[in-house]
């Protein structure tokens, strides 16, 4: 597997972990990572921290936040020595509660994260994220 499909795997990982409600899986993308975001004052790092930032998300009867975080507008660079690389994608969510009902954009946000490779392997350093537009979060997240 190339560098740049595994890290797209990686990205990608993020959002269909959390779309299907494992908050866990999530959380074990992030073992070795630390979170920022100009949203918030403190850097959350490691797992355990950041699964607790799942505890609020609404998860519904099918277990899951019934979200889909749609990923747009990837870019992946890799640094010379093949170690270290950084990305930038834009997020937007959407949600639909009940069959039938009309889905909502409930955020648009960018997603920068960096990366290392360990021992032939990727794994997250870092994300920022940065809430560009926030729509009605109330079915979603509180």
């Amino acid at each position: 597997m190339s560098d740049l499909t595994e890290i797209t795997g990686l990205v990608h990982a993020y959002a269909r972990r959390l779309d299907s409600g494992d908050f866990d899986g999530v959380a074990a993308l992030f073992e070795r990572a630390v979170w920022r975001s100009p949203d918030r004052v403190e850097v959350i790092e490691g797992s355990g921290a950041i699964r607790r930032i799942y505890d609020g998300v609404h998860v519904y009867d099918d277990g899951t936040p019934r979200t889909k975080h749609l990923l747009t507008n990837l870019t992946i660079d890799i640094d010379e020595s093949g170690t270290e690389a950084a990305s930038h994608c834009y997020v937007t969510v959407i949600q639909g509660i009940m069959p039938g009902d009309p889905i909502n954009i409930v955020l648009s946000a960018q997603y920068v994260d960096k990366f290392a490779k360990t021992e032939g392997t990727w794994h997250f350093t870092e994300r920022s994220m940065k809430s560009d537009l926030t729509g009605d979060l109330s079915q979603h997240y509180g």
